[in-house]
Order: structure tokens, then C-alpha cells, then sequence
């Protein structure tokens, strides 16, 4: 190996070394349900349900303005009913014209969960219901190929300056 060679490779692992971990959304919310009636809103609840922090997004519309003073909540359960419903209050926000409200709501295993979610204002209160499942965190079966990834890149490195001192015996 070259000194050139060397000083890359010397770079590389510094950089590696001094490198910050990056906490990162895993993937797309999906769509729990898609304007649901729910008394005179039609609801959409999405959601990234990973086990620990799970991302809740529920975006309301209303035939007149959506009242200033509109409080969402997500409840969630174990449909085992192993620990109480507890719920976490969702941040409004304007998104693009919409009115969204954002929650950050804690799963402590994989399984089904129950997710109450509570509109509430001085017009009145609605609630509706439904069931997600948990997921592990992590990109699922694709953990395997992300984490392969680094040495597949270090092998064909490799490969490539194998081929080129090949290359370069063959022409002198």
C-alpha cells in the first residue's frame, strides 16, 4: 500500500471515530384511518408506531374554521389491558393550510395498542378509536442489509485496488 493509500484510510477512520450518531425518522408515517367522521370533523390519524417514541399525526378539517381553542389527545392502551390508558397532548401546528396536531406518545413493548384520539373545545367533544401494532424500532428486515453495507464497501475497495495492482504488473 502507498503512503497516498494510507493517509485515505487514516482520514476515513478518523472521520469515523469523530463522527456524531443522528437520531433519524425510520420511515414514512402510515395512515391509521383517513377523514373519519368524527361529530362535525373529519379526522386522519397517521402514525410511525415504533416501540418507544411513536410519532402521532392527526390532522383535522371542519366544514367552518377549526375552533382556536380545539384540544387533541391521544390515548393509547394495550388491548391486553395490562397497563391503564394514558394520554399525551398533541401540539397544533399549520402545515400547508391544514391544521395538524402532532403527539409524541411512549410504547413500551411490540403489540397491539388501542389509540383513543379526544378532540375537545367549547363546541363540544368527539372521540374515536382505533388499533395499531407496535413495531420494533430499527428498519425491520432491511437492518441486516444497512448494517452489512460498511463491509460490502470495504470488500469492493479491496477488490478495486487488487484489480488495479493487477493491472498494473500486467503493463510492465
Amino acid at each position: 500500500m502507498s503512503s497516498r493509500h494510507i493517509k485515505y484510510v487514516l482520514s476515513f477512520l478518523i472521520f469515523l471515530c469523530l463522527a456524531k450518531t443522528v437520531s433519524a425518522h425510520e420511515g414514512p408515517p402510515f395512515p391509521l384511518f383517513v377523514d373519519q367522521k368524527v361529530d362535525r370533523y373529519a379526522v386522519s390519524v397517521w402514525t410511525d408506531p415504533d416501540v418507544g417514541t411513536a410519532l402521532f399525526f392527526v390532522i383535522v378539517k371542519a366544514p367552518s374554521p377549526v375552533p382556536a381553542d380545539l384540544r387533541v389527545q391521544v390515548g393509547v392502551q394495550p388491548v391486553s389491558n395490562r397497563v391503564p390508558e394514558v394520554f399525551y397532548p398533541a401540539a397544533r401546528e399549520n402545515v400547508q393550510g391544514q391544521i395538524q396536531y402532532r403527539a409524541d406518545v411512549h410504547f413500551d413493548a411490540q403489540e397491539l395498542w388501542r389509540v383513543r384520539v379526544k378532540l375537545e373545545s367549547a363546541e363540544g367533544n368527539a372521540e374515536t378509536l382505533a388499533t395499531v401494532e407496535a413495531t420494533p424500532p430499527g428498519y425491520g428486515r432491511w437492518d441486516l442489509l444497512l448494517y452489512l453495507l460498511p463491509f460490502l464497501a470495504v470488500g469492493l475497495l479491496w477488490a478495486v485496488a487488487l484489480i488495479r495492482k493487477m493491472r498494473q504488473r500486467v503493463s510492465q
